[in-house]
């Protein structure tokens, strides 16, 4: 069993500064990913793997539901 060390304040705050730039990138250019590559490798660089599959499906889950509801959504820079 391999135990992993939880991230330190800074280390979380580098993830998710790195997941807001990422995510504004995706927003400013119409989710095209291409554009916005330099930004998703600080993405990976910076957060553990597990939260980055968990930040990708909630913003999957986010952007789902802005389109149901026909608006936007304040939630995207929520830091959860």
């Amino acid at each position: 069993m391999v135990k992993m060390a939880a991230p330190t304040a800074k280390e979380r705050k580098a993830c998710w500064d790195a997941r807001d730039e990422y995510w504004q990138c995706l927003d400013a250019n119409n989710e095209d990913a291409s554009k916005c590559q330099k930004l998703r490798h600080g993405f990976t660089n910076n957060c553990p793997q597990q939260w980055m599959k968990y930040f990708d499906k909630r913003r999957d889950y986010l952007k789902y539901k802005e389109k149901l509801q026909g608006g936007s959504t304040t939630e995207t820079t929520e830091k959860s």
